[in-house]
């Protein structure tokens, strides 16, 4: 297990878990613990699938953290956790989350 995290305005790894700021209304961290992903998965967002939502879903089974900058950036990390709904997230640094988030959980990142 790595012991680098990451942090951006939005997405932190810390030690144990992904914390996502801006998750719920208005302003709500969810924190997922790293043994709670089931998998992960690396999409490439376009207009529409992602880019363009600032916040919240068009499809029930994603739900997009707040991200203002998300427009600007064209790879989302899906995060499964054995629920209907999955955390759709828009690191700065997606590599860097993924490899992250691949290493404490101990997954294997899907494309």
């Amino acid at each position: 297990m790595s012991n680098s995290s990451y942090r951006d305005r939005w997405i932190e790894c810390t030690p144990d878990a992904v914390r996502i700021r801006g998750y719920y209304f208005p302003w709500g961290t969810k924190t997922v613990p790293y043994r709670s992903i089931r998998a992960i998965r690396q999409v490439t967002m376009g207009p529409a699938n992602g880019q363009a939502r600032l916040w919240g879903t068009a499809n029930p089974r994603y739900w997009a953290s707040l991200d203002p900058g998300r427009a600007g950036k064209d790879t989302a990390l899906v995060l499964d956790l054995g629920k209907f709904v999955r955390p759709f997230i828009t690191p700065d640094d997606p590599a860097a989350v993924a490899a992250l988030i691949c290493d404490r959980a101990d997954l294997v990142l899907s494309r």
